[in-house]
């Protein structure tokens, strides 16, 4: 009996690390109740009546990606901020579920699993990392559109946006200060999955006939894969079709027509603008958006190596000042954070409502797991593969323990988090309460924190563009080779989508594009297990050989 090569023995623990994940945020902690599914059977099937197609798929994928996965058996007593018990009318302890949703847990296992794989990579080279990034060992002759500080700065400007100012306050509001912990260490893991996503980008690129660059997770999925026999050569294809798909959708409403909105809403409120203004501001930024957009990933790049820096600058500043005026209340605000993460407060949903918070949080934020970065980042000038995938993994880190963490500390140490008044704020609860944070020290900070986020939403929108056009290449390619000659049609659409979601928000369909982003997690994590073994060999390889000397910072 002859025994398994090496690569066989790879592949197959890899395919038993995947089923291994899937079943561990598949499977219940507990069976749920039939019982309480055919009590509403009656209500659901009447109000589904009511509703549109787009509507019934978006509940039906939403409850796909977000069903509990503890079968509903975290239970708690309901409390009010003092602790007391809220009763019903017959005086019994009301009690409510803590969720457990699917995909927040998927993308933590992925995480958790890329980082024992790569024997903590994300802690081992973080410090070359930034080296990288300096440009000390950038050469001459690296293939590729723009440097490593330009890439890893247009995969932060799709990832620094609202949900750094807005999210994180709703989640430290509805989580308490605890979640920032399970923030910070659902980030440490992400890095990790950033880092394998963004190396095979690299591994499996592809050079246009203009001397542009393609990559990406479609990519790496049908060429990956294809090598590792014809079963998963099909299931390559099939995953790399679904990923070009979601993320052009995902491009023109999440990371296009929300943000145009989100910013529009902004600016109406805070500069109390006269009705009808809506479609003047789409205008200006679906222009400016145009004006980057059509120059490719090197204006691109240009434009987000200056954007970044400066709105996360600026906002990181900010923070800073507000948690200084509050210094004396530091000591206090670390403690909550720490005693919190472990706290069976049931007001916050006991130890497991703080941490589904934070992680649900830090998932979204950096967006770790979903493959999205390694489009940006497949246009790097290198020849080192690992080289661009360990810069990649300083996006989380920036993102979330940096960025999030900020707004976290002003919101927990002014206090603001656990006002009672705030909770029954309507419309954007997170921005409100981000904004009366650093009014209590800076009231004309408002005004600054709008045309911040029209900055963040700006850089996610010419960041995400470039992400839904590499999908629209990869599958246009498929015809003939037309992908890159039509691009320019779907920069089009991408800028008149601008407008449109300045006038209109579009609920149903922005939930819609949602859902096809976070789908995203599926093929990207699935490949990225099975073709594991081959970005070790490469890491082990790149480790030996800066570790030995052999590899020197350039001249």
């Amino acid at each position: 009996m002859h025994l398994l090569s090496a690569r066989q023995r790879s592949i197959k623990t890899n395919l038993f690390a995947l089923i291994a994940i899937t079943f561990i945020t598949i499977a219940p902690l507990s069976s749920a109740s039939a019982d309480d599914s055919s009590k509403n059977a009656t209500v659901q099937s009447a109000q589904k009546q009511d509703k549109t197609l787009l509507e019934k798929f978006n509940e039906k994928m939403l409850g796909l990606l977000f069903f509990d996965i503890s079968g509903g058996s975290i239970v708690v007593d309901q409390v009010d901020r003092a602790g007391n018990p809220i009763k019903d009318d017959n005086g019994e302890i009301k009690k409510k579920t803590v969720e457990v949703p699917f995909l927040v847990m998927f993308l933590l296992a992925g995480g958790i699993f890329f980082t024992f794989w790569h024997r903590w990579i994300n802690i081992r080279l973080f410090r070359h990392a930034i080296d990288v990034v300096k440009g000390k060992f950038d050469k001459d002759g690296d293939h590729g559109e723009i440097s490593h500080f330009r890439a890893l700065t247009s995969a932060l400007s799709a990832t620094v946006g609202l949900g750094n100012i807005a999210g994180v306050a709703i989640a430290v509001q509805t989580g308490g200060p605890g979640a920032v912990f399970w923030m910070i260490i659902t980030a440490i893991f992400g890095m990790s999955s950033k880092f394998n996503s963004c190396t095979l980008a690299q591994m499996y690129r592809q050079v246009n006939p203009d001397g542009s660059i393609s990559g990406g997770p479609m990519y790496y999925l049908d060429l990956g894969l294809r090598n590792k026999g014809k079963l998963l050569g099909y299931l390559g294809k099939i995953l790399a079709v679904l990923y070009a798909l979601m993320i052009m959708g995902g491009s023109i409403g999440g990371g296009n027509m929300f943000q145009a909105n989100q910013t529009t809403e902004a600016f109406m409120s805070t500069f109390n603008l006269a009705p009808g203004s809506e479609m003047i501001i789409g205008l200006i930024m679906a222009f400016f958006v145009a004006i980057v957009i059509l120059g490719g990933i090197k204006r691109i790049g240009l434009a987000t190596s200056r954007i970044v820096p400066f709105m996360c600058g600026v906002y990181v500043l900010a923070s800073i000042i507000v948690i200084i005026v509050n210094i004396h209340l530091l000591p206090q605000s670390l403690k909550l954070i720490f005693t919190q993460a472990f706290s069976k407060n049931a007001f916050f949903g006991g130890i497991m409502g703080v941490m589904v918070k934070g992680i649900t949080r830090a998932a979204f934020s950096n967006e770790a797991g979903l493959g999205s970065a390694a489009i940006a980042h497949a246009a790097a000038k290198t020849n080192e593969p690992v080289r661009e995938g360990v810069v990649a993994m300083l996006g989380p880190f920036i993102d979330t323990i940096i960025i999030c963490v900020m707004t976290a500390m002003v919101v927990i140490t002014t206090g603001v988090w656990n006002d009672p008044t705030l909770a029954d704020v309507h419309g954007n609860v997170g921005v409100s309460i981000t904004t009366v944070a650093f009014a209590t020290v800076m009231p004309w900070f408002p005004y600054v924190l709008t045309v911040s986020i029209a900055l963040f939403a700006y850089s996610t929108m010419i960041s995400w563009c470039y992400y839904g056009e590499r999908g629209w290449i990869y599958l246009l390619d498929h015809f003939n080779g037309i992908g890159l000659k039509t691009v320019n049609v779907f920069r089009i659409a991408f800028v008149v989508a601008v407008v449109f979601g300045a006038i209109k928000p579009l609920k149903e369909v922005l939930t819609f594009t949602d859902i096809m982003v976070l789908s995203l997690a599926f093929p990207n994590i699935i490949g990225g297990i099975i073709l594991a073994p081959e970005v070790r060999k490469l890491v082990l390889d790149y480790w030996g050989r800066l570790k030995s000397g052999q590899m020197k910072p350039a001249d």
